[in-house]
């Protein structure tokens, strides 16, 4: 019998659409270390940060103003 581990979840980015963020914080509060909101209350994400696609998921619904996305390509 052969082992097969279950493959890795798929990896991905998000991005912040700053003309729809509304500057709640809810991301930072959720993912501290890879969201941070601006003086201007505009959230930002570290790009060089990437999240379980399920993670990623919760993360795109918790935001009140729908602002964060999945990068597109991914």
């Amino acid at each position: 019998m052969t082992y097969n581990p279950a493959p890795a979840e798929e990896r991905v980015s998000l991005v912040v659409d700053s003309d729809v963020c509304i500057g709640i914080g809810r991301c930072e509060m959720l993912e501290p270390d890879a969201f941070s909101v601006s003086d201007e209350a505009i959230a930002q994400v570290d790009p060089a940060t990437t999240f379980t696609r399920s993670r990623a998921d919760e993360i795109v619904l918790e935001c009140p103003s729908g602002a964060i996305s999945i990068l597109a390509g991914e």
